[in-house]
Formats: structure tokens, C-alpha cells, sequence
């Protein structure tokens, strides 16, 4: 696979609490530089990354980011504040305790809300798919499937794994309509990233990507 279609889906994402300005600048020029299709970045550099890439990547953000247990009110005035920030995609957080009481019919209707939110914004939801039994995930794609949302996204990276083949295998054969698959969370190498997107991912939320391209002294192009 071409390594400038891996980079097309990459959104190169740091959400490390302890990120400063001056790194998250570092990820908005590598972001451009290198063709991804999005820079993932906590919600307060919204406006500061929006000025600073302008229109030369789209700006990706957090909400109830990483437990997803905020209320639907908190979730949507978080994406109303980056919205008007600059925020081009919204990545959000479902309530996972929902899902282990089988509340799916309120965890639908959050979604719907946090799309409301968004403005016509694109919306990736995380359902933390390493805290999640098989018919869970399944219960969870046919609700994503259902919903106004963009993306079923794996992973948050921050819980005690990230996304799996097996799951995104899963994710392409119980999501159905125009929901589109995001896999984030433990993407460690460019065979990974092929796997990931040959089984069904459009994106892929992690920052090794382009830190293996920029490591490595036999690929060129850049």
C-alpha cells in the first residue's frame, strides 16, 4: 500500500495531559507536512491550532475525554465551545457504564444530541472497545449504525488497550448504512496501519505513523 494513502488516514494525535505548546505545534507541521488527514489535539489548543494551521489540515478534538461518563449536557456545550474554536471533527467519549446496563436506546439519543452539537461538524464515536464484551461491540456498531454520528471509533488509547484486527473486523461486519470505521490505540508499524485500513478502517488515530516515516532513512519522498 502507497505510504501517502496511510498518511491520508492518519490523525496524527497527541493528548498527552502534559503536551505543551511548542509540541503540539511540532504535531500541527508534521500533520501538514506530511499529508494526514487530521491533527487530534486536546480541546484548550482548539483556537491555537486553528489560527495556526488555518486551512492546511483539518483541526480534530476531544470531548468527554477519556471516561465518557460527563453528563450529554457537559458533552455538548464541550462541542459547542470547539466548534466555535475552529474544531473540524469531533472525537467523543460514550457513557461506557450505559452500555453494561444495556441503555443503548440513551446512549443513541446522547450521540444524536452530541451531532446536533456539532454544527454539521464530523463526529467519530469512541466506545472503548477493550472495556467491551463481543456482544457489546455488536450491540454498540448497530447503535452507532443507527445514529446521525460519522465514525465508530475503537479506542481512546488512554484505557487498557487500543484497537485490535479482530475488532475492526467486527466493526465492518456489524456497521452498516454510512457509518465509517476509526481505529486508534496500539497502531505500532506501517504493516499494522495496512492491516488496519484492509479490513475496513478510514482512519486511524495514532502518532507513531509519522514518526516511523520520519525515522526511517529508506523511505523518500519527504
Amino acid at each position: 500500500m502507497n505510504i501517502n494513502e496511510i498518511l491520508s488516514k492518519v490523525d496524527h494525535t497527541l493528548l498527552n495531559p502534559a503536551a505543551t505548546t511548542e509540541e503540539i505545534k511540532a504535531i500541527c507541521d508534521d500533520g501538514i507536512k506530511y499529508g494526514c488527514a487530521s491533527v487530534c489535539i486536546p480541546p484548550s489548543f482548539v483556537k491555537f491550532v486553528k489560527d495556526y494551521v488555518k486551512d492546511k489540515i483539518a483541526v480534530c478534538t476531544v470531548i468527554g475525554f477519556p471516561n465518557g461518563y460527563n453528563s450529554t449536557e457537559v458533552k455538548c456545550y464541550e462541542v459547542e465551545n470547539a466548534v466555535r474554536s475552529g474544531a473540524d471533527e469531533i472525537d467523543m467519549v460514550i457513557n461506557i457504564g450505559k452500555v453494561k446496563e444495556g441503555k443503548f436506546e440513551e446512549i443513541l439519543s446522547e450521540i444524536n444530541a452530541v451531532k446536533q452539537a456539532c454544527n454539521g461538524k464530523l463526529l467519530k464515536v469512541i466506545i472503548e472497545t477493550c472495556l467491551l464484551t463481543e456482544e457489546e461491540k455488536i450491540r454498540m456498531c448497530e447503535t452507532v449504525s443507527s445514529s446521525d454520528a460519522d465514525f465508530i471509533k475503537t479506542s481512546t488509547g488512554f484505557s487498557s488497550g487500543g484497537a485490535t484486527k479482530e475488532d475492526i473486523a467486527l466493526f465492518s461486519e456489524y456497521c452498516s448504512g454510512n457509518i465509517k470505521i476509526k481505529a486508534a490505540g496500539g497502531i505500532a508499524s506501517l504493516q499494522d496501519a495496512e492491516d488496519f485500513i484492509r479490513l475496513g478502517a478510514s482512519r486511524l488515530g495514532t502518532s507513531r505513523i509519522v514518526k516511523i516515516i520520519k525515522s526511517e532513512s529508506n523511505i523518500t519522498g519527504y
